[in-house]
C-alpha cells in the first residue's frame, strides 16, 4: 500500500482523534519511533477496547478485572496497527501522543516530546503477524522522509526507553525482520 502524510495525518489510515495528546515542545525535532505491543484485555486481539481506551471511553471493569487497573490512565499512540495490518491513527504526528510514560533515550527524558508511538496489536510472547510487519515497514520510510532524523538506530521498543517498567513489544517481536523489510522498502522508494 502507498502511504502519504499530509498535515501530520497518515493516508489512507482511518483517523479516530484522541483527546490524550497535546502540543509538542517548540524546537524539539521528532527523531524517534517507539514500537509498542498492546492487547485489551491482555492476550485478546479482536476487540474494540484498545480504540475505546485510546479515545477516552470508560472501559467496563465488570468485563475484565484488568480494566480496573488501567481505568485511571490517559493513554494514546499516534498509530495502531491491527493483526490484519490495518492502521488507525489517533494523534497527528505534529502533536505529542501519550504513549511512552516515564522514559528516556540516549540520556534524553520524556520521549513523548520527540517520538512517534506505534502500537501493534499483540502480546510480548506471541508472534506478530506478516501484515503487521509489512505495514510497519511501509510506514517507517514515509515517516523518515518527513522526519529525516529518524534513522535505523532510532527505531526502538517501549522496553528500550522504559527498561524494567515496560517489556513490549517483547521477545516475540522480530527486529531483524523489521529492519530488513524497512531497508528493502527504502531501496524501492529511492
Amino acid at each position: 500500500m502507498k502511504y502519504t502524510i499530509t498535515q501530520g495525518i497518515l493516508h489512507p489510515a482511518r483517523f479516530v482523534p484522541s483527546p490524550h495528546c497535546d502540543a509538542r515542545p517548540l524546537d524539539v525535532p521528532v527523531d524517534l519511533i517507539v514500537v509498542h505491543g498492546i492487547s485489551l484485555p491482555p492476550g485478546q486481539f479482536e476487540t474494540q477496547y484498545i480504540e475505546d481506551f485510546f479515545v477516552g471511553k470508560i472501559l467496563d471493569t465488570t468485563l475484565d478485572p484488568y480494566f480496573a487497573s488501567i481505568a485511571h490512565l490517559r493513554v494514546s499512540a499516534h498509530l495502531l496497527i491491527g493483526r490484519d495490518g490495518l492502521v488507525i491513527q489517533f494523534v497527528p504526528f505534529t502533536k505529542r501522543a501519550w504513549h511512552a510514560g516515564t522514559s528516556s533515550f540516549v540520556d534524553r527524558e520524556k520521549c513523548n516530546d520527540f517520538s512517534i508511538g506505534i502500537e501493534l496489536v499483540g502480546a510480548d510472547d506471541l508472534p506478530y503477524t506478516d501484515p503487521q510487519y509489512d505495514t510497519l515497514s511501509e510506514i517507517i520510510p514515509v515517516l523518515s522522509l518527513v522526519y529525516p532524523a529518524i534513522t535505523h538506530d532510532r527505531i526502538v521498543g517501549h522496553s528500550d526507553i522504559a527498561p524494567g517498567r515496560k517489556t513490549d513489544p517483547g521477545p516475540a517481536f522480530d527486529w531483524n525482520r523489521l529492519h530488513q523489510l524497512v531497508q528493502l522498502k527504502q531501496g524501492i522508494a529511492t
